[in-house]
């Protein structure tokens, strides 16, 4: 009895560490979050603000539940998810291998870089009607929005990461005797992660700027479908459920490249 005893708390032991010090985490960081849901809460309760436009955070939610539990809100989630992945993958697929390819030749990207800056500060939503007219109203002109608005993040920052790799590093594995090829895959790739993985985050969130915005016109289905339609018929709650819904995603979109990004910049300590 004593030995399952000791053994039992041996294991009860990490468990008890690790609660310890994630709790005051957690609590640290959602002392904000909790501070603006009962403002939030607040102010239409006690009438400093009108209910009609701004409901209770918790009929907010129940709304929130209501869609879950019939399907509708999943419904709409799932579409715009789909469509924020596709595009953001497919821009990564493209915006990556363009820009190792034109930050390693340095000629090439001095040519190209005044056209890229103009496609990057060329706001998505500008040309949204050209999407639509050339593409139609279906799925492809919403995930070649998404594909547009992201790939110039990434491209830029991957071509930044390449040009910016420390020259010491890169002289350090010419004198070991290192190929071009080899002194590419070993010493300014991996350098260059960290700032491409930072076009990436800023791809995600565009990814879903974007995509709201595609989805408000002409589409069935989708959160910005939902928002704008709850506006429309004047279901408030329906339409913040729909907004806080929409920062989950981009939440976990950020989340997911944050974890990736750690992953593969492990080296780092």
């Amino acid at each position: 009895m004593s030995t399952i005893t000791t053994l039992n708390t041996t294991l009860s032991r990490p468990f008890a560490t690790f609660f310890a010090a994630t709790l005051p985490r957690i609590l640290r960081n959602s002392i904000a979050i909790v501070a603006f849901i009962a403002v939030w809460e607040a102010l239409p309760c006690f009438g400093w603000v009108d209910a009609t436009f701004l409901p209770p955070f918790s009929t907010v939610v129940r709304a929130l539940i209501d869609m879950l539990v019939s399907g509708e809100l999943t419904s709409h989630l799932l579409a715009s998810a789909g469509r924020a992945l596709g595009g953001f993958v497919i821009a990564i697929a493209i915006g990556v291998p363009l820009g190792l390819f034109i930050g390693w030749y340095r000629s090439l990207a001095n040519v190209l870089n005044p056209l890229l800056e103009i496609f990057r500060n060329t706001a998505p939503l500008a040309i949204l009607p050209v999407f639509v007219l050339v593409l139609g109203m279906g799925e492809t002109s919403k995930i070649s929005m998404v594909v547009y608005s992201c790939i110039w993040p990434v491209m830029l920052n991957t071509v930044s990461g390449v040009r910016n790799v420390d020259p010491l590093l890169i002289r350090s594995a010419r004198s070991m005797g290192l190929s071009p090829l080899s002194l590419f895959y070993k010493v300014v790739l991996p350098a260059s992660v960290p700032t491409v993985f930072t076009g990436i985050r800023v791809a995600g969130a565009y990814a879903i700027l974007v995509l709201v915005a595609a989805e408000m016109v002409g589409a069935k289905a989708g959160l910005g479908y939902l928002i704008n339609y709850s506006q429309f018929t004047f279901e408030i709650p329906k339409m913040y459920a729909g907004i806080i819904t929409l920062s989950v995603l981009g939440l976990a979109f950020n989340q997911t490249v944050l974890i990736a990004e750690r992953r593969l910049t492990a080296w780092k300590g």
